[in-house]
């Protein structure tokens, strides 16, 4: 047991001193049994060793005391993260052919809708592949008639069947070959109701608009207006800001009970997303795992490319697992508890808190499981009665460390 002298203290034959100007006398009573403490106790304490204290005692060192609180979360240190589109929702609009940028419809920052004209290019490729259409065209066009007059002529038997089949192989060819131009305008940016205007007139153009494969807002503009660009140029990016994601680096020690469906919150946007998937590889440069989290709500307060302040929820094992305390008696996992962070006394990389006992504190080891803003969650040997120190830590600290 280790004993404690009274802050009150002092040899009957000594003459009471002045007490500085501006300190009261209770608290030079105080100082004076904290600094004689290394003195007036032994050398160094063991954990679970009773440190003796009275009720005048402790109320002098100003030690106050709280019940440990339950906690199944814990909520995380604050992480940057940085704002991101979905994969999904993102487009990159290239060139279809090459050419001269005519015109640009559209700037960065501008919402777009779906077919939606971006871009106006003035194409030499376009006309050759609008003439290999028609030629492929206008040589269906007359198989098509022979094939249904060699069939007139099979049925009155004037000719022989293999010529009727001859016929008909070279009209699948050519439709095959037609298919293949149209498909070609489809890739040169040309619509069905272009391709079909084509067929009709049979008028050729050089102007190729450029359509919007989604609907959302210009993320960037690329290129400028006059500008010769060659095919599968990019143009535009074009994105649709809803949802968003959040992509935050967590330390590998950091990620336990952290799990896709976990509550993320943005702290100054006063917002919250969820979590979507967990990294399985470590970053290099910090040591971080990407945890990608999933944004609804208030995503007209951010940006992608942004870098915004997040906390993870993360919820706390009930079960028993490798390297979790239990209790010594009947082998149960432990629960976690929350204190506030005043609470935890550090020594030799060993957490421990003072829990008050009959007659003084225990120093109580225990495991960090979260360290929040203002408390911490720990897993130990406590009960909802216990009563935990959280003021006049520094004193107990250093009659403990004196202990024998």
């Amino acid at each position: 047991m280790i004993r404690i002298p009274s802050p009150m203290f002092r040899p009957a034959r000594c003459r009471r001193a002045a007490s500085p100007p501006g300190r009261s006398r209770a608290t030079t009573h105080w100082l004076t049994a904290l600094l004689l403490l290394p003195i007036l106790v032994p050398a160094s304490a063991l954990a679970g060793e009773l440190i003796a204290l009275d009720a005048s005692q402790q109320a002098a060192f100003g030690i106050q005391t709280v019940e440990p609180i339950p906690a199944e979360t814990t909520l995380s240190r604050r992480y940057p993260a940085e704002v991101a589109v979905p994969n999904r929702q993102l487009r990159v609009v290239a060139a279809p052919q090459s050419g001269v940028l005519e015109s640009l419809k559209v700037a960065e920052g501008e919402r777009v809708g779906t077919g939606q004209v971006l871009a106006e290019l003035r194409s030499p490729e376009l006309v050759d592949t609008q003439s290999q259409y028609l030629e492929a065209l206008i040589r269906l066009e007359l198989v098509d008639s022979e094939l249904a007059r060699d069939r007139k002529l099979h049925r009155e038997g004037v000719i022989a069947e293999r010529r009727l089949l001859e016929t008909q192989s070279r009209q699948r060819e050519l439709a095959t070959l037609l298919d293949q131009h149209c498909q070609l305008l489809e890739l040169a940016g040309l619509a069905p109701e272009d391709i079909a205007t084509l067929t009709r007139t049979r008028r050729l153009t050089s102007t190729l608009p450029v359509h919007a494969p989604i609907a959302g807002v210009v993320l960037e503009q690329m290129v400028t207006t006059g500008q010769s660009v060659a095919s599968a140029a990019p143009l535009y990016r074009i994105a649709e800001p809803d949802p968003l994601w959040l992509e935050i680096h967590v330390p590998v020690d950091q990620l336990e009970g952290i799990a896709a469906g976990a509550k993320v919150f943005l702290t100054r946007q006063g917002t919250a997303g969820e979590v979507v998937t967990i990294g399985r590889m470590v970053h290099g440069q910090d040591q971080g795992v990407l945890v990608r989290a999933e944004i609804s709500e208030g995503v007209d307060q951010l940006r992608p490319g942004q870098f915004v302040e997040v906390q993870l929820l993360a919820t706390l094992r009930t079960g028993a697992t490798p390297g979790q305390l239990t209790t010594a008696t009947s082998g149960a996992p432990v629960a976690s508890w929350r204190l506030p962070a005043g609470a935890l006394v550090r020594q030799a990389d060993v957490v421990h808190l003072f829990v008050a006992r009959p007659g003084g504190f225990e120093a109580l080891p225990v495991t960090l499981v979260g360290e929040e803003e203002q408390s911490a969650v720990v897993r130990g040997e406590l009960t909802a009665a216990d009563r935990i120190a959280v003021s006049g830590v520094a004193a107990l600290k250093a009659a403990w460390l004196g202990g024998e």
